[in-house]
């Protein structure tokens, strides 16, 4: 679905289609848009696509697991430039620092944590006991 399809939907609904908030998605493309400006000095092919149908792109790719297959498909590009498009997107996110998770380390110094202990020690199961008496009892009530 392209960005044109979607850029009217309400609040609520683009939210449930893309997993983010709309002012979500502006920061991300902000972000995208400044990038690209100095992809395109540096030179070489442009994109087919629009930015915005770019981030849309990995958005679904992040949120549905759809192939690059299917995502390059519905796109029209090839499913070589579908996971360029998507992994400079990833890229270029992670670098910029916003949208990237916490180092290792970091998210354990901030955070405390809670220790719970599980006794899963080995018990005996309690039931009876076999024995020859009660066994033979057993198949002498089946066979009656």
């Amino acid at each position: 679905m392209r960005f044109e399809e979607i850029k009217e939907l309400k609040e609520d609904s683009f939210r449930r289609l893309t997993g983010i908030r709309e002012a979500t998605f502006n920061k991300m493309l902000e972000i995208l848009k400044k990038e690209e400006i100095k992809k395109k000095n540096r030179g070489g092919k442009p994109n087919k696509l629009l930015i915005e149908d770019r981030l849309i792109m990995s958005l679904e790719y992040w949120r549905e697991y759809r192939t690059y297959f299917h995502i390059s498909k519905d796109f029209g590009i090839s499913e070589s430039s579908c996971y360029r498009n998507i992994k400079w997107i990833e890229d270029t996110l992670i670098k910029e620092g916003t949208f990237s998770l916490p180092n290792r380390k970091e998210s354990l110094s901030n955070t405390e944590i809670e220790i719970i202990l599980v006794d899963a020690t080995e018990s005996p199961i309690e039931r009876p006991k076999k024995n020859k008496n009660n066994i033979i009892q057993e198949k002498r009530k089946d066979i009656q």
